[in-house]
């Protein structure tokens, strides 16, 4: 162990206010900016590396130990879905860990987690100390930083908040999935996790996945019961025509659910207003809490951004509240099909507790 240390490249991750964490690298070798957040969870990094929510980020993980049970191989279901992954590729700027496990072992293992972040050209530190910065990131919110390998140059720090990271990660043409399903589903693809996919085919459905921007009233070739929107990194407010194709689609009361940035998103087509949260819920263990039956869910969150409850036009109400800190989870509209979840109930890492949100979705269609 003390070898292979030595012979790592130094590292250091660089904060916005001068902070400077030292460390090892143990990916690509390259510099690169980001937004600085983290996550809690104990497992699932490689899902929670290929979510395209983390566009743009630096993700520190907060478990103390990384890389113990390698990385999966890339095979592929039935429908071109890879089996272990959120996406087709890593999509966080960068990795930063307190301990990186050189030795890995797990029967779906197929190379190692340095391997993998080398070969899709991502940065990792360790040697970090994670808790510390996670006390900074806590105190002060999210920040901008930058992880600076040794002998790769420098770079200049950058809000991936001010460009439009969906267009980046969304599908860039109309894609359907299980053609023959009895139910026809419109996926507005933001950065959607691929597990919602997944979910969507098991109920029986066929899914129509289209870009962020794509008018989907306007496609008369297209016939569907309803309309999910996907979870997608950045600030909502940006996806414009993403807000007006859902506004249109709200006027048609044609049946829809929002996850994630969904959520945001059906809350501005209504009429309401989101904002930035102080450090985001990016975890595996976010209780929430159903307003109707009091019922408390563990659940799997990554986002930044949260709906202001007391912008919301009349008609609608809060469906899931944060135990935590009292923030929106989710939202239903009184008399409409309508509604949504901050939360993953597709989870991928993290509990399935809320997964019959999609047996819900399925209800309302019918």
């Amino acid at each position: 162990m003390t070898d292979r240390v030595g012979a790592a490249l130094k590292a250091k991750l660089v904060l916005q206010d001068g902070t400077i964490f030292s460390g090892f690298s143990f990916g690509a070798e390259k510099s690169v900016p980001g937004e600085v957040v983290f996550n809690t969870g104990m497992v699932g990094y490689p899902e929670s590396l290929t979510d395209p929510s983390y566009k743009g980020q630096i993700l520190v993980l907060t478990y103390p130990l990384i890389g113990n049970y390698g990385v999966p191989d890339n095979s592929k279901d039935e429908h071109w879905l890879p089996l272990h992954f959120e996406s087709e590729k890593i999509q966080a700027e960068g990795l930063v860990v307190a301990d990186y496990s050189f030795d890995y072992s797990h029967y779906t293992a197929a190379k190692s987690l340095a391997d993998w972040l080398k070969e899709q050209g991502k940065p990792a530190i360790f040697g970090i100390d994670t808790r510390q910065l996670t006390k900074k990131l806590r105190e002060k919110g999210v920040m901008l930083g930058k992880i600076v390998v040794e002998g790769c140059g420098d770079v200049e720090f950058e809000d991936p908040n001010l460009r439009n990271l969906v267009a980046d990660v969304s599908v860039k043409e109309k894609t359907i999935y299980n053609g023959s399903g009895k139910r026809k589903i419109v996926l507005v693809d933001g950065g959607v996790k691929l597990n919602i996919i997944r979910s969507l085919i098991n109920l029986g459905c066929s899914v129509i996945r289209v870009p962020w921007d794509y008018d989907f009233l306007a496609d008369k070739e297209l016939d569907f019961d309803g309309i999910v929107i996907s979870n997608g990194p950045g600030d909502p407010k940006m996806y414009t025509a993403t807000i007006k194709n859902v506004t249109a689609a709200m006027e048609k009361e044609i049946p829809i659910f929002g996850i994630c940035l969904g959520n945001q998103i059906l809350a501005l087509a209504a009429g309401g207003d989101t904002y930035k949260l102080k450090y985001g819920h990016r975890s595996q263990n976010q209780p929430c809490i159903n307003t109707e039956t009091k019922r408390c869910y563990i659940t799997t969150q990554n986002h930044g951004f949260a709906v202001n409850m007391k912008t919301m036009p009349s008609g609608w109400e809060e469906l899931f509240v944060n135990a935590n800190d009292g923030t929106n989870e989710g939202l239903k509209h009184k008399s409409k099909p309508f509604f949504s979840s901050q939360f993953h109930p597709e989870a991928t890492p993290g509990p399935v507790d809320a997964e019959f949100l999609f047996d819900d979705f399925m209800k309302v269609m019918r």
